[in-house]
């Protein structure tokens, strides 16, 4: 039987249909806004609830949909008092957190421990909550519950609370993973206590609720799962099925690097590398970027609907002209540093994109030494369809095989094997042909300085 995945990501939310055999039946798709208004810039919960059980309206006739597996972006919680909002879902790239960085650094567990490094903004859930507890006491007080993101639309869907494991080890600082337990921190200020009992992502919460079994036309008896992190979910058909070593890349607003099995030790806390924490409740070396973000940033909207080629590329190099990180503040193995264009890259929209793209080859190259990444290079997301970012990252990689995926929406497959767990399914382990290497005259010379620039 069909069944839905709510996917509700940082630039947009999704209501995906898959066959019984996971190929895609339909989808639907709209982008996510943050409300700008008191007490703070937040999530728009209700908007995309509102147009989530649309979608599951005009998708139902399509098929008996068997369960909804929900999906969600990391660094997002919902506090709630009962089964109301106790505080709004804080927008994670709003900055009001860093007004309390230094005092929550003197709380928290250390980076060994959890293998959470400090960001900066909201992008840990200890920093958010920090900051709602000290500037807003009274409704702090008042919650009852906290659901990471995923479990909030589990629990919209069924009613029933719950929290999972891949989102508490989301660069939370929340969580001791080797331990599978809450760090110290969130004992000692009394949220983990507020968290609901841990169920396991393909477990079934419960069926949907009868209202919105009327609103959408579902049959009463749709499970809804206790649903994943999303990179987690697009890591996940290669975690059951594929052999180690092996790296996947989660591209989108995020690019996120997970190589199973490598060294925790590795891990740079000062350069956005963490322990993510698989379905399983491993933990997983990580390293990311706010790869979306900044390719937008630095070769404009227009600019990208426009394909590079080579030829543009190698004028780049030629020319020593170079995008340095970052772009996005606290994000990527450059962290901190501020980004730069050097030289002149031209109006022509093509050289933006090529320029954008080399640029988040450079960056993810780098992601992957930090990681001592080896084998091969799956790329899941919207990234796979960028020609030149994948002959780039091939070229820069010799011998390290690089597979773009043909799907954008790995965290779909990922959904349908929590919906199929029981079966113990797995997702085919062959892989496309790796992609050709782009040939650059001069790449590797150029790479070596645009490492250097960007350190310095």
């Amino acid at each position: 039987m069909p069944i839905a995945v709510l996917d509700i990501g940082k630039t947009n939310a999704k209501v995906l249909l898959l066959r019984d055999d996971g190929e895609m039946l339909a989808q639907r798709s709209r982008p996510c806004a943050v409300r700008h208004e008191p007490p703070y810039p937040q999530l728009d919960l209700d908007a995309i609830w509102t147009w989530a059980v649309a979608a599951l309206a005009e998708l139902a006739p399509l098929g008996p949909i068997d369960c909804i597996v929900p999906v969600a972006h990391g660094a997002a919680a919902v506090l709630l008092a009962g089964d109301e909002l106790a505080l709004p879902a804080l927008d994670y790239e709003h900055p009001g957190p860093d007004t309390i960085a230094a005092e929550l650094a003197t709380e928290l567990d250390p980076f060994a421990a959890t293998g959470s490094p400090v960001l900066p903004g909201g992008l840990c859930l200890a920093a958010q909550f920090y900051w709602q507890q000290k500037c807003f006491p009274a409704a702090f007080d008042r919650c009852t519950d906290i659901l990471p993101l995923a479990q909030y639309w589990a629990w919209r869907l069924s009613g029933v609370k719950a929290t999972e494991v891949t989102s508490l080890g989301a660069h939370t600082l929340l969580w001791r993973p080797a331990e599978h337990r809450f760090a110290d921190v969130a004992e000692r200020l009394g949220w983990a206590r507020r968290f609901p009992p841990l169920r396991r992502a393909w477990e079934t919460l419960g069926s949907i609720r009868p209202e919105l079994a009327r609103a959408t036309g579902l049959a009463a008896t749709c499970r809804v799962l206790t649903g994943i992190h999303d990179s987690n979910a697009s890591y996940l058909p290669h975690l059951v099925a594929r052999e180690r070593p092996f790296t996947v890349l989660s591209t989108g607003t995020w690019i996120i690097a997970m190589s199973p099995g490598l060294p925790l030790a590795r891990l740079d806390e000062h350069a956005d590398m963490l322990a993510n924490v698989d379905a399983q409740g491993t933990p997983v070396p990580t390293a990311r970027f706010m790869g979306g973000r900044e390719v937008e940033i630095v070769a404009g909207a227009e600019a990208l609907r426009t394909a590079a080629t080579p030829d543009d590329v190698a004028a780049l190099v030629a020319m020593d002209v170079m995008a340095l990180p970052s772009f996005v503040p606290g994000s990527g193995p450059y962290i901190g540093k501020p980004g730069r264009i050097v030289g002149e890259p031209g109006r022509e929209p093509a050289r933006r994109t090529a320029l954008a793209s080399l640029y988040a080859a450079l960056t993810v190259d780098t992601m992957l030494d930090k990681l001592a990444a080896v084998g091969p290079v799956v790329i899941e997301g919207s990234f796979h369809r960028n020609a030149a970012f994948c002959g780039l990252l091939a070229a820069l990689r010799p011998g390290q095989p690089i597979h773009p995926t043909d799907d954008p929406s790995g965290t779909a497959r990922g959904a349908w094997l929590l919906a199929r767990w029981q079966e113990r399914p797995s997702w085919p382990s062959t892989l496309s042909p790796p992609r050709s290497a782009w040939v650059i005259p001069g790449l590797t010379a150029y790479r070596d300085r645009w490492r250097a620039r960007s350190a310095a």
